[in-house]
C-alpha cells in the first residue's frame, strides 16, 4: 500500500509542475520557473548513441591448408614475385609481391598478342605492295610491316610457315606491268625502297647488341624478309645490319627472274604520293602470327605486332609509341593498366615493367576465352607438350612431370630473370592463372625453381594457402 501511496504522489507532483513551466514559455522566456514554484525540472533524456553496424554481413574464409611457402623462399628464385588466382572467382589464393612491377622479359608478348588482337583484330594482315614509280621503267617495294615475307623459293617452306614468298610477288609486278599498254616494250630498270611506314632507330636501348649476332632479334625495319634471318628456314640464325638491303636485294633478283632488266638500279625514298598498286602481298593473319610468336618465344613477330599496333591506333611509328598503343590496345579489356611499362613488344628489355596481378586477370579473360583471347590460350606453350618453349627436357622435368599437360604458359628469360605466367588446370579440377618472376642476380637454374612452384600451384589447387 505504502508503494502505491508513493508513486501516485510523484505523477500528482509531475502533473502541476507540468502546468506552471508551461505558462513560463508564455511569457516568453523559455524555460522560467514562475515565482513560488517548488516543483522539480524534468530531466532531459539523452539518447543512448546507435550501436555500430557493418555494412555488409562479413563473409567467411575458407580456410586454406596447401602451403608453398617453403617453395617461394628457394634461394634460385632470388627476388621472387608471384601471384596465383581461382580463374573462375578471381580470389587472389597467392601473393607475393603481387602488385610490385616487374620485369616481365618474354612474357611481355602475351600483352603484345592481347593488344593486337585489340587493335589490328585477328584477321588483319600486313601488306607489302610494290607501285608504279616516279621515272620510267620503276616500280617501288612498300614495306607495309611484314617482317615474315620469305626470300625461298615458292615451294619451300621458311620458318615462318605460310608466309607470303618474295618471288610470287615479282611475278604478279612483271605481269601487271606488262599488261598495261602505255609501258608495252619499256622493262622494268630501277627499283626503289620504301619502308616509311616504321622510323628508326629499329633497335632498343635496352637490348644486347650481341642478340644481333646470336640470331634473337633483328633491326625493327618495315621492309624485310625472313626475319632478317641469315637462314631463312631457321629460328635463331644471325641478323643483318642492314635488313632493307637483304629485301632490296632479294626483291630485285626475283623481279630479274620474272622477266625484268638485269642489274637493276636499287634505291631509297618514300613511294610517290597516289602511286598506282601493281601487285601485292599479305601476311598471315595476326591469329596465326600471335600463335606462332607465342610457341618458340619469337622476338620478330613481338616486334611486328607491337610496331602495327600503334602505328594502326595513331600512337606513332616508333619504339617511343609502343607504351600509349600497347596500353591503349589493352584497355578493352578493363583491367587496370596503372604501373604498367611498356618499352618493346618482346619483352627483351628490362624496362619493360608488369605486376604479377595484372597477367593474373588477363589470363582469366583468356582462359575464360573472352573476345578474341582464345587466340592466346591456343597459341600457349604446354608443359610437356610436343613443341614449343616448355617442351624442351630441362622444364617440368622429374617430380615436376606431374604437371604436365596442364600448364599452358609464355616463358622469359632475360639476363636479369626468369618468368613464368599462365594458365594451370590444378589436380583437384580448379583452373587457376598465374604468374611468377625470379629477378635480380639468377642463373639458369631458376626455370627449375619457377617449374617446382608451378607444380605446386598445381597439386594444391584451390586449397592453395598464401601462408
Amino acid at each position: 500500500m505504502f508503494a502505491l501511496l508513493a508513486t501516485g504522489a510523484v505523477v500528482g507532483g509531475a502533473a502541476v509542475g507540468g502546468a506552471a513551466t508551461a505558462g513560463a514559455a508564455d511569457s516568453g522566456e523559455p524555460g522560467a520557473a514562475s515565482a513560488g514554484d517548488t516543483s522539480t525540472p524534468t530531466p532531459t533524456v539523452t539518447p543512448a548513441p546507435a550501436r555500430p553496424v557493418p555494412a555488409a554481413a562479413t563473409t567467411a574464409s575458407r580456410l586454406r591448408t596447401c602451403s608453398v611457402a617453403n617453395l617461394a623462399t628457394d634461394s634460385r628464385l632470388a627476388n621472387f614475385q608471384g601471384q596465383v588466382r581461382n580463374a573462375a572467382t578471381g580470389e587472389v589464393l597467392f601473393d607475393r609481391g603481387g602488385s610490385t612491377p616487374g620485369a616481365t622479359a618474354s612474357v611481355m608478348k602475351v600483352l603484345t598478342s592481347a593488344a593486337a588482337l585489340s587493335v589490328l583484330g585477328p584477321d588483319y594482315r600486313a601488306t607489302t605492295t610494290v607501285m608504279v614509280g616516279a621515272e620510267p621503267g620503276q616500280v617501288v617495294l612498300v614495306g607495309g610491316g611484314d617482317l615474315t615475307l620469305t626470300r625461298l623459293p615458292s615451294g619451300q617452306e621458311p620458318f615462318y610457315t605460310g608466309a607470303a614468298h618474295l618471288d610470287t610477288l615479282a611475278s604478279a609486278t612483271v605481269a601487271a606491268w606488262n599488261a598495261d599498254p602505255a609501258r608495252a616494250g619499256t622493262p622494268i630498270t630501277s627499283l626503289v625502297l620504301d619502308s616509311t611506314l616504321f622510323d628508326g632507330p629499329g633497335w632498343d636501348a635496352g637490348w644486347a647488341r650481341s642478340e644481333l649476332a646470336l640470331g634473337y632479334m633483328p633491326e625493327i625495319t618495315a621492309l624485310q624478309v625472313d626475319g632478317d634471318r641469315e637462314n631463312p628456314a631457321r629460328s635463331t640464325s644471325p641478323r643483318s645490319e642492314d635488313p632493307i638491303a637483304r629485301a632490296g636485294q632479294a626483291f630485285s633478283d626475283a623481279l630479274t627472274s620474272a622477266g625484268a632488266s638485269a642489274g637493276l638500279s636499287v634505291t631509297r625514298a618514300a613511294a610517290p604520293v597516289g602511286a598506282a598498286p601493281l601487285a601485292s602481298a599479305e601476311s598471315q593473319p595476326v591469329s596465326t602470327l600471335v600463335q606462332q610468336s607465342l610457341i618458340v618465344s619469337d622476338n620478330t613477330i613481338a616486334e611486328m605486332l607491337a610496331r602495327l599496333v600503334a602505328v594502326q591506333s595513331g600512337a606513332g611509328t616508333t619504339f617511343a609509341a609502343l607504351q600509349q598503343g600497347i596500353v591503349g590496345g589493352l584497355a578493352p579489356y578493363g583491367i587496370d593498366t596503372t604501373g604498367l611499362v611498356i618499352a618493346d613488344g618482346s619483352g627483351l628489355s628490362p624496362a619493360n615493367a608488369v605486376p604479377p596481378a595484372y597477367l593474373t586477370e588477363l589470363f582469366q579473360q583468356i582462359d575464360a576465352r573472352a573476345g578474341d583471347l582464345g587466340v592466346i590460350f591456343d597459341g600457349l606453350p604446354v608443359a610437356g607438350g610436343p613443341s614449343g618453349s616448355l617442351s624442351y627436357s630441362d622444364r617440368f622435368a622429374g617430380d615436376n612431370g606431374v604437371a604436365d599437360g596442364a600448364v599452358f604458359a609464355k616463358t622469359g628469360w632475360i639476363t636479369t630473370g626468369y618468368t613464368l605466367a599462365g594458365i594451370v588446370h590444378a589436380a583437384d579440377g580448379t583452373a587457376l592463372t598465374f604468374a611468377v618472376y625470379a629477378l635480380g642476380d639468377v642463373s639458369d637454374t631458376a626455370k627449375q625453381a619457377i617449374d617446382t612452384i608451378t607444380a605446386g600451384f598445381y597439386r594444391c589447387g584451390d586449397n592453395l594457402s598464401n601462408n
